[in-house]
Protein backbone atom coordinates (compact mmCIF):
# COMPACT_ATOMS: atom_id res chain seq x y z
CA UNK A 1 0.00 0.00 0.00
CA UNK A 2 1.62 3.57 -1.10
CA UNK A 3 2.07 5.56 1.78
CA UNK A 4 1.23 9.85 1.96
CA UNK A 5 2.20 11.78 4.89
CA UNK A 6 0.77 15.30 5.81
CA UNK A 7 2.33 18.06 6.94
CA UNK A 8 -0.09 20.66 8.90
CA UNK A 9 0.96 23.46 11.32
CA UNK A 10 -2.70 25.52 11.80
CA UNK A 11 -6.07 24.43 12.83
CA UNK A 12 -7.57 25.52 10.00
CA UNK A 13 -5.43 23.09 7.91
CA UNK A 14 -6.42 20.55 10.42
CA UNK A 15 -10.05 21.45 9.83
CA UNK A 16 -9.16 21.22 5.86
CA UNK A 17 -7.16 17.81 5.81
CA UNK A 18 -10.45 15.93 7.33
CA UNK A 19 -11.82 16.06 4.36
CA UNK A 20 -9.31 14.47 2.17
CA UNK A 21 -8.72 11.93 5.47
CA UNK A 22 -11.91 10.69 5.74
CA UNK A 23 -11.86 9.69 1.82
CA UNK A 24 -8.52 8.28 2.04
CA UNK A 25 -9.71 5.71 4.75
CA UNK A 26 -13.13 4.99 2.85
CA UNK A 27 -10.85 4.04 -0.31
CA UNK A 28 -8.16 1.55 1.76
CA UNK A 29 -5.49 2.56 -1.35
CA UNK A 30 -3.22 4.98 0.94
CA UNK A 31 -1.76 4.90 3.90
CA UNK A 32 -2.11 8.55 5.67
CA UNK A 33 0.75 9.36 8.47
CA UNK A 34 0.09 13.07 9.91
CA UNK A 35 3.03 15.66 11.45
CA UNK A 36 1.98 18.40 13.16
CA UNK A 37 4.85 20.68 13.57
CA UNK A 38 3.28 23.15 16.30
CA UNK A 39 3.17 26.26 14.26
CA UNK A 40 -0.07 27.59 15.97
CA UNK A 41 0.14 26.80 19.63
CA UNK A 42 -3.65 26.26 20.29
CA UNK A 43 -4.90 25.24 23.26
CA UNK A 44 -8.25 24.48 21.58
CA UNK A 45 -6.75 21.73 19.82
CA UNK A 46 -7.04 19.29 22.50
CA UNK A 47 -7.99 15.63 21.96
CA UNK A 48 -11.48 17.02 22.36
CA UNK A 49 -10.93 18.98 19.44
CA UNK A 50 -9.97 15.87 17.65
CA UNK A 51 -13.11 13.72 18.67
CA UNK A 52 -15.43 16.13 18.28
CA UNK A 53 -14.40 17.15 14.85
CA UNK A 54 -13.67 13.60 13.56
CA UNK A 55 -9.91 14.51 12.79
CA UNK A 56 -7.44 11.68 12.87
CA UNK A 57 -4.84 12.46 15.81
CA UNK A 58 -1.05 13.59 14.71
CA UNK A 59 1.35 10.67 14.53
CA UNK A 60 3.65 12.70 15.11
CA UNK A 61 3.79 16.64 17.34
CA UNK A 62 7.12 18.54 16.73
CA UNK A 63 5.87 21.37 19.21
CA UNK A 64 8.11 24.11 17.13
CA UNK A 65 6.28 27.51 17.69
CA UNK A 66 6.85 30.80 18.82
CA UNK A 67 9.94 31.39 16.95
CA UNK A 68 11.72 33.87 14.20
CA UNK A 69 10.29 32.69 11.09
CA UNK A 70 13.62 31.22 10.02
CA UNK A 71 14.30 29.50 12.98
CA UNK A 72 11.03 27.60 12.80
CA UNK A 73 10.93 26.83 9.53
CA UNK A 74 14.59 25.90 10.41
CA UNK A 75 13.48 23.79 12.79
CA UNK A 76 11.29 22.14 10.51
CA UNK A 77 12.59 21.37 8.11
CA UNK A 78 15.28 19.30 10.30
CA UNK A 79 12.65 17.11 11.85
CA UNK A 80 10.36 16.58 9.26
CA UNK A 81 13.16 15.54 7.15
CA UNK A 82 14.48 12.43 10.07
CA UNK A 83 10.33 11.49 10.02
CA UNK A 84 10.68 11.45 6.24
CA UNK A 85 14.25 9.76 6.56
CA UNK A 86 12.18 6.93 8.34
CA UNK A 87 9.03 6.85 7.19
CA UNK A 88 10.05 6.57 3.47
CA UNK A 89 6.69 8.09 2.19
CA UNK A 90 5.56 7.91 -1.39
CA UNK A 91 4.25 11.25 -1.34
CA UNK A 92 4.07 14.39 1.21
CA UNK A 93 1.15 16.14 1.20
CA UNK A 94 0.89 20.32 2.12
CA UNK A 95 -1.47 22.85 2.40
CA UNK A 96 -1.95 26.50 1.58
CA UNK A 97 1.20 28.72 2.75
CA UNK A 98 2.17 28.78 6.00
CA UNK A 99 5.80 27.88 7.46
CA UNK A 100 5.20 24.29 7.82
CA UNK A 101 3.97 24.19 4.04
CA UNK A 102 7.12 25.28 2.49
CA UNK A 103 9.18 23.15 5.17
CA UNK A 104 7.35 20.07 4.14
CA UNK A 105 7.53 20.56 0.59
CA UNK A 106 11.58 21.56 0.90
CA UNK A 107 12.26 18.61 3.43
CA UNK A 108 10.08 15.90 1.18
CA UNK A 109 11.80 17.28 -2.24
CA UNK A 110 15.29 17.17 -1.37
CA UNK A 111 14.84 13.57 -0.33
CA UNK A 112 12.95 13.11 -3.78
CA UNK A 113 9.88 12.32 -2.57
CA UNK A 114 6.80 13.97 -4.42
CA UNK A 115 5.12 17.14 -3.68
CA UNK A 116 1.28 17.44 -3.42
CA UNK A 117 0.12 21.01 -2.65
CA UNK A 118 -3.11 21.55 -1.84
CA UNK A 119 -4.49 25.27 -2.22
CA UNK A 120 -1.91 25.54 -5.03
CA UNK A 121 -1.72 28.95 -7.26
CA UNK A 122 -3.22 31.36 -5.26
CA UNK A 123 -1.49 34.88 -5.42
CA UNK A 124 -1.99 38.30 -3.48
CA UNK A 125 0.55 39.52 -5.16
CA UNK A 126 2.34 41.50 -2.06
CA UNK A 127 5.48 39.89 -1.48
CA UNK A 128 5.57 41.60 1.60
CA UNK A 129 3.12 38.70 2.87
CA UNK A 130 5.18 35.57 4.49
CA UNK A 131 2.27 33.66 3.15
CA UNK A 132 3.02 34.82 -0.62
CA UNK A 133 6.38 33.73 -0.22
CA UNK A 134 5.64 30.67 1.08
CA UNK A 135 3.16 29.89 -1.21
CA UNK A 136 5.01 30.76 -4.19
CA UNK A 137 8.26 28.87 -3.71
CA UNK A 138 5.52 25.87 -2.53
CA UNK A 139 3.93 26.03 -5.81
CA UNK A 140 7.64 25.60 -7.84
CA UNK A 141 8.66 22.34 -6.77
CA UNK A 142 5.78 20.23 -6.01
CA UNK A 143 4.45 17.70 -8.35
CA UNK A 144 0.84 18.14 -8.00
CA UNK A 145 -0.55 21.30 -7.73
CA UNK A 146 -4.83 20.73 -6.63
CA UNK A 147 -5.64 24.06 -7.63
CA UNK A 148 -9.41 25.85 -6.13
CA UNK A 149 -10.20 28.26 -8.57
CA UNK A 150 -9.97 28.97 -12.49
CA UNK A 151 -8.14 32.13 -11.16
CA UNK A 152 -5.43 29.76 -9.54
CA UNK A 153 -4.75 28.03 -12.72
CA UNK A 154 -4.39 31.29 -14.83
CA UNK A 155 -1.76 32.93 -12.01
CA UNK A 156 0.46 29.21 -12.72
CA UNK A 157 -0.16 29.89 -16.36
CA UNK A 158 1.47 33.56 -16.19
CA UNK A 159 3.90 32.34 -14.40
CA UNK A 160 5.17 29.90 -16.43
CA UNK A 161 4.10 26.63 -14.88
CA UNK A 162 3.00 25.28 -18.22
CA UNK A 163 6.44 24.76 -19.19
CA UNK A 164 7.57 22.83 -16.07
CA UNK A 165 7.11 18.90 -15.16
CA UNK A 166 4.33 19.69 -12.64
CA UNK A 167 0.34 18.00 -12.67
CA UNK A 168 -1.87 21.22 -12.24
CA UNK A 169 -5.37 20.41 -11.93
CA UNK A 170 -8.33 22.52 -10.81
CA UNK A 171 -9.98 20.38 -7.60
CA UNK A 172 -12.17 23.10 -6.16
CA UNK A 173 -12.21 24.26 -2.79
CA UNK A 174 -11.34 21.55 0.42
CA UNK A 175 -13.28 23.88 2.82
CA UNK A 176 -16.56 23.92 1.05
CA UNK A 177 -16.64 20.45 2.14
CA UNK A 178 -15.47 20.80 5.59
CA UNK A 179 -17.98 23.60 5.69
CA UNK A 180 -20.83 21.52 4.60
CA UNK A 181 -19.77 18.38 6.69
CA UNK A 182 -19.40 20.33 10.19
CA UNK A 183 -22.16 22.86 9.15
CA UNK A 184 -24.78 19.57 10.03
CA UNK A 185 -23.53 19.55 13.40
CA UNK A 186 -22.71 22.59 14.53
CA UNK A 187 -25.77 23.50 15.84
CA UNK A 188 -25.40 20.47 18.04
CA UNK A 189 -21.92 21.42 19.12
CA UNK A 190 -22.33 25.22 20.34
CA UNK A 191 -24.89 27.00 21.78
CA UNK A 192 -23.31 30.36 21.16
CA UNK A 193 -26.04 32.05 19.09
CA UNK A 194 -28.37 31.78 22.82
CA UNK A 195 -25.44 32.37 24.58
CA UNK A 196 -25.23 35.35 23.21
CA UNK A 197 -28.74 36.19 22.85
CA UNK A 198 -28.41 36.95 19.21
CA UNK A 199 -31.08 37.00 16.40
CA UNK A 200 -30.78 35.46 13.08
CA UNK A 201 -29.39 38.43 10.27
CA UNK A 202 -29.79 40.32 13.65
CA UNK A 203 -25.56 41.28 13.71
CA UNK A 204 -22.53 41.98 11.96
CA UNK A 205 -19.50 39.17 12.02
CA UNK A 206 -16.27 41.12 12.16
CA UNK A 207 -12.69 39.72 12.59
CA UNK A 208 -9.62 41.63 12.67
CA UNK A 209 -5.91 40.28 13.29
CA UNK A 210 -3.71 40.93 9.82
CA UNK A 211 -0.36 42.10 11.10
CA UNK A 212 -0.87 44.48 8.06
CA UNK A 213 -3.80 46.33 10.53
CA UNK A 214 -2.57 46.04 13.85
CA UNK A 215 0.60 46.90 13.75
CA UNK A 216 -0.16 50.30 11.72
CA UNK A 217 -2.55 51.78 14.43
CA UNK A 218 -4.10 54.58 12.25
CA UNK A 219 -5.73 51.74 9.93
CA UNK A 220 -6.19 50.07 13.16
CA UNK A 221 -8.70 53.33 14.91
CA UNK A 222 -9.79 53.62 10.68
CA UNK A 223 -11.49 50.29 10.93
CA UNK A 224 -12.65 50.19 14.66
CA UNK A 225 -14.55 53.58 13.68
CA UNK A 226 -16.24 52.06 11.16
CA UNK A 227 -17.08 48.96 13.50
CA UNK A 228 -18.30 51.58 15.59
CA UNK A 229 -20.65 53.70 13.19
CA UNK A 230 -22.13 50.20 12.37
CA UNK A 231 -22.70 49.21 15.41
CA UNK A 232 -25.34 51.79 16.75
CA UNK A 233 -27.67 50.67 13.73
CA UNK A 234 -26.63 46.70 13.65
CA UNK A 235 -24.63 44.70 16.71
CA UNK A 236 -21.28 44.21 15.66
CA UNK A 237 -19.84 40.74 16.97
CA UNK A 238 -16.10 40.37 16.97
CA UNK A 239 -14.07 37.44 18.60
CA UNK A 240 -11.11 38.79 19.55
CA UNK A 241 -7.91 37.92 18.19
CA UNK A 242 -4.85 37.90 21.16
CA UNK A 243 -2.62 40.55 18.61
CA UNK A 244 -5.36 42.79 17.99
CA UNK A 245 -6.01 42.70 22.12
CA UNK A 246 -2.50 43.65 22.82
CA UNK A 247 -2.54 46.40 20.23
CA UNK A 248 -5.73 47.75 21.29
CA UNK A 249 -5.05 47.99 25.04
CA UNK A 250 -1.17 49.51 23.88
CA UNK A 251 -3.64 52.28 22.81
CA UNK A 252 -6.04 52.69 25.57
CA UNK A 253 -8.73 51.92 22.64
CA UNK A 254 -11.65 51.28 23.92
CA UNK A 255 -13.83 50.47 20.83
CA UNK A 256 -17.84 50.23 21.70
CA UNK A 257 -19.05 47.25 19.67
CA UNK A 258 -19.50 43.21 21.24
CA UNK A 259 -16.05 41.71 21.63
CA UNK A 260 -16.18 37.97 22.38
CA UNK A 261 -13.10 35.76 23.46
CA UNK A 262 -11.77 33.84 20.53
CA UNK A 263 -14.18 30.72 19.17
CA UNK A 264 -13.73 27.40 18.07
CA UNK A 265 -14.66 26.40 14.79
CA UNK A 266 -18.22 24.85 15.49
CA UNK A 267 -18.97 28.64 17.21
CA UNK A 268 -17.82 30.12 13.93
CA UNK A 269 -19.84 28.44 11.75
CA UNK A 270 -22.91 29.38 13.71
CA UNK A 271 -21.69 33.04 13.60
CA UNK A 272 -21.78 32.60 10.06
CA UNK A 273 -25.09 30.99 9.52
CA UNK A 274 -26.78 33.32 11.73
CA UNK A 275 -25.07 36.73 11.12
CA UNK A 276 -26.29 39.37 8.52
CA UNK A 277 -22.90 39.80 6.85
CA UNK A 278 -19.05 39.15 7.85
CA UNK A 279 -16.63 42.15 7.89
CA UNK A 280 -12.53 40.77 7.79
CA UNK A 281 -9.14 40.41 6.84
CA UNK A 282 -9.46 36.86 7.05
CA UNK A 283 -8.39 34.97 3.77
CA UNK A 284 -10.75 32.21 5.26
CA UNK A 285 -13.50 33.49 6.55
CA UNK A 286 -14.16 35.19 2.85
CA UNK A 287 -14.69 31.86 1.53
CA UNK A 288 -16.78 30.65 4.69
CA UNK A 289 -19.10 33.51 4.52
CA UNK A 290 -19.76 32.80 0.60
CA UNK A 291 -20.53 29.21 1.30
CA UNK A 292 -22.93 30.36 4.41
CA UNK A 293 -24.38 32.44 2.06
CA UNK A 294 -23.17 35.96 3.29
CA UNK A 295 -21.45 38.72 1.69
CA UNK A 296 -18.39 39.83 2.96
CA UNK A 297 -16.32 43.17 3.28
CA UNK A 298 -12.82 42.79 2.85
CA UNK A 299 -10.29 44.63 5.33
CA UNK A 300 -7.64 44.47 2.98
CA UNK A 301 -5.89 45.66 0.04
CA UNK A 302 -5.72 42.49 -2.04
CA UNK A 303 -7.73 39.31 -1.81
CA UNK A 304 -6.78 35.98 -3.00
CA UNK A 305 -10.18 35.04 -3.75
CA UNK A 306 -10.62 37.76 -6.12
CA UNK A 307 -13.77 35.69 -7.89
CA UNK A 308 -16.02 36.65 -4.68
CA UNK A 309 -14.82 40.43 -5.78
CA UNK A 310 -15.67 40.18 -9.41
CA UNK A 311 -18.72 38.18 -8.88
CA UNK A 312 -20.31 40.86 -6.04
CA UNK A 313 -20.30 38.89 -3.65
CA UNK A 314 -17.41 40.71 -1.86
CA UNK A 315 -15.73 43.71 -1.95
CA UNK A 316 -12.22 45.25 -0.87
CA UNK A 317 -12.06 47.93 1.34
CA UNK A 318 -8.48 48.06 2.67
CA UNK A 319 -8.98 50.09 6.01
CA UNK A 320 -10.96 52.53 5.23
CA UNK A 321 -13.65 54.19 7.39
CA UNK A 322 -15.87 55.36 4.85
CA UNK A 323 -15.25 52.12 2.54
CA UNK A 324 -16.13 50.35 4.95
CA UNK A 325 -19.57 52.18 6.07
CA UNK A 326 -20.70 52.25 2.09
CA UNK A 327 -19.72 48.77 1.55
CA UNK A 328 -22.00 47.78 4.72
CA UNK A 329 -24.71 50.24 3.65
CA UNK A 330 -24.92 48.31 -0.10
CA UNK A 331 -25.04 44.82 1.19
CA UNK A 332 -27.36 45.17 4.39
CA UNK A 333 -30.29 45.12 2.19
CA UNK A 334 -28.45 43.04 -0.62
CA UNK A 335 -30.55 39.51 -2.21
CA UNK A 336 -27.86 37.87 -4.17
CA UNK A 337 -27.72 33.93 -5.78
CA UNK A 338 -24.87 32.39 -3.80
CA UNK A 339 -25.81 29.03 -5.62
CA UNK A 340 -23.21 30.52 -8.62
CA UNK A 341 -20.50 27.24 -8.80
CA UNK A 342 -17.37 28.71 -7.49
CA UNK A 343 -15.46 26.34 -5.90
CA UNK A 344 -16.65 22.86 -6.71
CA UNK A 345 -18.33 19.72 -5.35
CA UNK A 346 -17.17 16.73 -3.95
CA UNK A 347 -13.42 18.52 -3.65
CA UNK A 348 -12.00 15.60 -1.45
CA UNK A 349 -12.63 12.63 -3.68
CA UNK A 350 -11.51 14.77 -6.67
CA UNK A 351 -7.97 15.67 -5.13
CA UNK A 352 -7.99 11.70 -4.17
CA UNK A 353 -8.02 10.87 -7.51
CA UNK A 354 -5.44 13.63 -8.79
CA UNK A 355 -3.38 11.78 -6.02
CA UNK A 356 -4.45 8.42 -7.36
CA UNK A 357 -3.01 9.35 -10.83
CA UNK A 358 0.15 10.56 -9.28
CA UNK A 359 1.19 7.83 -7.82
CA UNK A 360 0.26 5.06 -10.00
CA UNK A 361 2.03 6.45 -12.80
Amino acid sequence: MKKIVTILGARPQFVKAAVLSRVIKEHHQFEEVIIHTGQHFDANMSAVFFDEMKIPKPTYNLDINSLSHGAMTGQMLEKIEAILLDEKPDAVVVYGDTNSTVAGSLAAKKLHIKVIHIEAGLRSFNMKMPEEINRILTDRISDLLCCPTETAIKNLHYEGFDNLPIQIVKNGDIMKDAVEFYSKISANKSSIISDLDLKKNGFVLATIHRQENTDEIHKLKSIFAALEEIHKTCKVVLPLHPRTKKILEQHNMHPKITFIDPVGYFAMLELLKHCKLVISDSGGLQKEAFFNKKNCIIAREETEWIELVENGFAEIVGSSESKIINAFNVFKNATMDFDKELYGNNVGESIHQSIVTLLTK
